[in-house]
């Protein structure tokens, strides 16, 4: 097991130097990370995000392209033969077809090559000649991210965790039934460890949809091919003074260890800890509808998650002794479309709140970060109505359920996050005085020109922020 971990990094670390001679003497590649919670927009995000650098009309923010720099971009092979492709042209149509709709969610990890060919600029540029520069964009679910945080915890820490957050949660109500009884000390009975399992299980769909983010192991609402597995087949119990080798505690506990090594470390090791730029996608208009605990519980979820990250600045030496480093991290509240322009001041500091640990200690260690407000789509327009005798502002688009148009006015976010992250902490039932709501919009019909990708909200300035400086 040891020699074989060795040789394992010796071939990787030998892998990286031959990357790290190609990127630096040839043509740069950029490995960007997009990821985020359920129905964040990982999909949108990503197919949005690649229209708009193929075809950059609304694109004016990218400096590349507003200097007239960025010759030619194009979609390419991605060169990891064993990732799938991300399926770019299906969600595209999904997006602007004749009747649009939402592209499927992200189930697993893909990847996408975008190729630019860039002229210099500088004092020099008239002395070197046009340069390609190649954008990986890996694609992968906001729950394999949640459960990094995993990595170093063990099984009792994990499941005293969980189960403190179950006691005020109604969705738990089933699973904390059946583990009442449940001794951890006895004997383990497959049966009854598969009733266990299958019970969290439906607690953490439960929960998800509820608008809560701490739904770890995040491979239980993702299994894939893992499904039935014994990696999969475990569940929080309460802490027990002495527990023998096949008692039911020893088993989860070893359970717990083998997701960790084979399911959570591959993924870290293979993809997470190559990645250059990360954005993180954040609903966080879909935590404040859902109340101060889902709030509490997304900032608490994005510290844990994102200590995860071995931020800094990536030098050529680095990157051979140490491996790559996160060089920048933009945290994106989605959804920017559903308020007015006159409120995005105020989801941007919201995000910056909720990501101000992560964001300051990614900082400290040499990387850039970024707080935006944004949608990669947009689907609504904005209109102001009269409402008792005063001008409201809002937006309307067509609604996701029924396809008629409506306008919406979702609340008024206030100027000062701690208005809501300070209930949030203290763990508030509701908001005091004022009830935020978000409604579900289509996609708009799309009549595009030549030249033009999908109408966004500020992902130029994301585009920049993340990959403008290599441009």
């Amino acid at each position: 097991m040891v020699i074989s971990s060795i040789a394992d990094g010796v071939v990787r670390r030998v892998e990286a130097v031959g990357d790290g001679l190609s990127e630096t003497f040839f043509e740069p590649v950029i490995r960007l990370g997009v990821t985020g919670m359920a129905r964040s927009g990982k999909t949108v995000f990503i197919t949005s995000l690649v229209a708009n650098l193929l075809d950059r009309g609304r694109m004016p923010q990218l400096a590349a392209h507003a200097e007239g720099r960025i010759e030619a971009a194009f979609l390419q092979p991605q060169p990891d033969d064993l990732v799938p492709r991300f399926d770019y042209e299906t969600h595209l149509a999904a997006m602007t077809g004749e009747t649009p709709h939402w592209p499927e969610s992200t189930r697993a990890i893909s990847e996408l090559r975008v190729t630019l060919r860039v002229k210099p600029s500088g004092m020099f540029a008239g002395l070197q000649g046009p340069r390609t520069v190649h954008l990986d964009i890996v694609d992968y679910p906001g729950e394999w991210l949640m459960d990094l945080s995993l990595m170093d915890k063990s099984f009792a820490q994990w499941s005293s965790e969980v189960l403190t957050s179950l006691e005020v949660r109604s969705e738990a109500e089933t699973y904390l039934e059946m583990l009442a009884d449940v001794d951890g000390v006895e004997a383990l009975d497959e049966p009854q460890a598969q009733g266990l399992a299958a019970a969290f299980t439906a607690y953490l769909h439960a929960a998800r949809g509820a608008g809560y983010s701490d739904c770890t192991p995040g491979r239980f609402l993702l299994p894939g091919d893992l499904e039935g597995s014994p990696a999969l087949t475990f569940a929080p119990l309460p802490k027990v003074d002495k527990a023998g080798r096949r008692s039911l505690w020893r088993a989860f506990e070893r359970r717990f260890e083998a997701y960790k090594a084979r399911v959570v470390a591959p993924f870290f090791r293979d993809h997470f800890s190559r990645l250059d730029r990360q954005v993180v996608l954040v609903d966080a208009l879909g935590a404040i509808h859902a109340g101060p605990r889902a709030v509490e519980d997304l900032r608490n979820g994005l510290r844990d998650t994102l200590s995860a990250f071995r931020p800094g600045k990536n030098s050529f030496l680095s990157r051979l002794v140490r491996g790559k480093r996160v060089e920048k991290v933009l945290f994106a509240a989605t959804k920017a479309d559903h308020l007015h322009h006159t409120q995005h001041l105020q989801l941007t500091a919201i995000m910056q709140a909720l990501t101000r640990d992560a964001g300051d200690r990614a900082q400290f260690a040499g990387a850039a970060t970024q707080a935006v407000s944004l949608a990669a789509l947009r689907a609504t327009v904005e209109e102001t109505v009269a409402h008792e005798g005063k001008p409201l502002d809002c937006v309307r688009g067509r609604l996701l359920d029924s396809g008629k148009q409506a306008a919406c006015y979702p609340g008024a976010l206030p100027e000062d996050p701690g208005v809501l992250l300070n209930p949030a902490r203290q763990g508030a039932e509701g908001w005091l005085g004022q009830d935020y709501q978000v409604m579900k919009f289509a996609p708009a019909p799309l009549t595009l020109r030549p030249g033009e990708g999908p109408p966004h909200i500020r992902l130029d300035r994301a585009a920049q922020f993340l990959i403008g400086d290599l441009l």
